[in-house]
């Protein structure tokens, strides 16, 4: 602290200040902030790590879009991110975030500012039980007193940070959200001291995962839920079966990719002679998945992946850690190729019965040329074509993110494989954050690069107004390159599809459940400094997503029916 004399010196300001070089050091890159009086230390330093290139601070004034935020760059880098907020209600803001963090297994740092122990518990203002807050979803916590007049511990910061850095990164099941409560007298801050050159920190190696050995078996699938990886299309593939992978769950791709599988698994010709399924992560995306594991004759086998809980819907599953291999594959090679071959050519044989079904126009269908390809530039979009044009126009160098409810659950059954990089907020399937997650991913995904992709976000109306506040950007903050695609229905369109609709009053059912909404979303974009584009057909929208740079917002009516 050179150059600064002892009484201007403050405690507050040098414990942020050693703390977030702390973190730093050992790999942090990442820091968002939601501003406030009482974090005021903390906000203050990151401003200055930015400046000395340290560190990349994103401001946003909604604590809730910051924690999505968070949860989307920690996504893309799969490194911790630090969140920080002042006292009070801007902590419980953070919940809907912490809960998807914790159940995806998401690292988030949360550094909550409050009040020191003489103010806790006499009605002072902004005052609340921070700690404790998010129960369960918050696996390792530290209440930290206010530094003192006379300083602080100096040995604090670092085995703090030390402490938050590996709970975030491997907590007791899985990588997840963490919190320090960090507690700040007045005065609040001070100059904020030259920084100090920081040290590189050792992270401990990770332990090896274990190897699980399972025996051959007949009439074999594997199964692959959300953000699981590549592993699951690596063993079907080497075991020559057949692979039922989300389209969120990384192995959406291969030879062996079995797209019509909701059909497929209720047919008693292919689901019903399933004797053991091997599944990874959560599937989320359908109801044929888990009633398949509920049956007594399917020997269940779970490849446990991040979050919380492993998936065990018979509440029989072997449940497995780290990776699984299979003893003696080549006994079964012959039969597992033919059990393979009658799924995939099923499959697409459902696919094209579905698209002709639709009236999709064929190859090698007679007519005039051009007045087929004016008709298809004039064809109304439809949810299929949405998501089709949307995955036919991103490759491996752009981000694809789903909201929950209609298209991510088209999207699953429809789309062929490609290896992409594929995201959405599974862990609880909610609504919540849905484009602040996704301007996480945008943002690391494009940070160290002007030449990274688009990301490209296909979600409903409710979702995209759910999250509005996510379309602020303050002065300085960076915009990437990211198409928010909203498909207009005018409301909650997935409850049609459910059994509600059909014992529900309809006025009863709208208001409660449909929730109709006939905002403007061309003035929306407006308000919020986003270029708006409105794709009424196929050709628009095919112009929409390939000329749209900068931060975009496409609107697509399309019927309730």
């Amino acid at each position: 602290m050179a150059g600064q004399t002892a009484a201007a010196a403050n405690a507050s300001t040098d414990f942020a200040v050693a703390l977030l070089g702390e973190f730093i050091s050992l790999g942090v890159r990442d820091l968002v902030l939601s501003p406030g009086s009482r974090s005021q230390a903390l906000a203050l330093a990151a401003a200055e790590y930015e400046r000395a290139g340290l560190l990349r601070l994103r401001v946003r004034i909604d604590e809730r879009v910051a924690g999505f935020l968070a949860l989307g760059l920690a996504v893309e880098t799969k490194t911790p991110v630090l969140v920080v907020t002042t006292s009070g209600t801007a902590v419980a803001n953070l919940h809907p975030a912490v809960l998807e963090a914790h159940h995806s297994g998401v690292p988030l740092i949360l550094l909550t500012a409050d009040r020191p122990s003489e103010l806790r518990g006499i009605g002072s203002n902004q005052t609340t039980e921070q700690v404790g807050l998010f129960g369960p979803a918050i696996t390792w916590l530290k209440d930290v007193e206010a530094p003192g007049p006379d300083g602080f511990d100096h040995a604090l910061p670092g085995s703090l940070a030390a402490e938050a850095f590996t709970a975030a990164c491997a907590g007791p099941a899985s990588a997840g959200p963490v919190q320090l409560n960090l507690a700040f007298r007045e005065p609040l801050s001070g100059a904020v001291p030259a920084l100090q050159a920081l040290p590189e920190r050792e992270q401990e190696a990770n332990a090896e995962q274990p190897v699980t050995r399972l025996r051959p078996s007949a009439h074999t699938i594997v199964i692959a839920g959300h953000a699981s990886g590549g592993a699951a299309e690596a063993l079907a593939r080497a075991l020559g079966v057949p692979l039922i992978a989300e389209v969120t769950s990384g192995s959406h791709f291969g030879p062996n990719l079995v797209v019509a599988y909701r059909e497929l698994l209720t047919d008693p010709g292919f689901g019903g002679r399933v004797e053991r399924a091997i599944v990874f992560g959560q599937p989320t995306l359908s109801r044929q998945v888990p009633a398949l594991l509920q049956r007594g004759d399917v020997e269940v086998v779970v490849v446990r992946g991040p979050g919380a809980e492993a998936y065990n819907p018979s509440h029989r599953a072997t449940i497995v850690s780290g990776s699984v291999d299979i003893d003696d594959t080549a006994v079964q090679q012959a039969d597992a190729r033919q059990w393979l071959g009658t799924w995939v050519q099923a499959s697409r044989m459902a696919l094209e019965l579905g698209a002709m079904a639709e009236g999709q126009p064929q190859a090698d269908r007679p007519g005039d040329f051009a007045r087929e390809q004016l008709a298809t530039f004039r064809e109304p979009v439809t949810r299929e074509m949405l998501v089709e044009l949307a995955w036919r126009s991103t490759w491996p160098h752009d981000r694809l993110v789903f909201g929950a409810s209609r298209l991510i659950r088209v999207a699953d059954a429809l789309l062929p494989g490609k290896r992409i990089p594929v995201h959405a907020n599974r862990g609880l399937a909610g609504i919540d954050g849905t484009i602040a997650t996704s301007i996480g991913i945008a943002l690391a995904s494009q940070a160290d690069t002007q030449s990274g992709g688009t990301t490209r976000v296909l979600l409903g109306d409710l979702t995209a107004l759910h999250d509005v506040g996510a379309l602020l950007f303050g002065a300085g903050e960076p915009r990437p390159r990211i198409q928010v695609i909203v498909a207009n229905d005018g409301g909650g369109t997935i409850f049609d599809s459910l059994e509600v609709a059909g014992s529900a009053a309809d006025d009863a059912f709208d208001r409660v459940l449909y929730t109709p909404q006939s905002v403007d979303l061309r003035s929306l974009a407006a308000a919020y400094g986003w270029q708006y584009k409105l794709a009424g057909n196929r050709g628009e929208l095919d112009e929409a997503i390939a000329a749209s740079g900068g931060t975009v917002l496409i609107e697509v009516p399309l019927p309730r029916q």
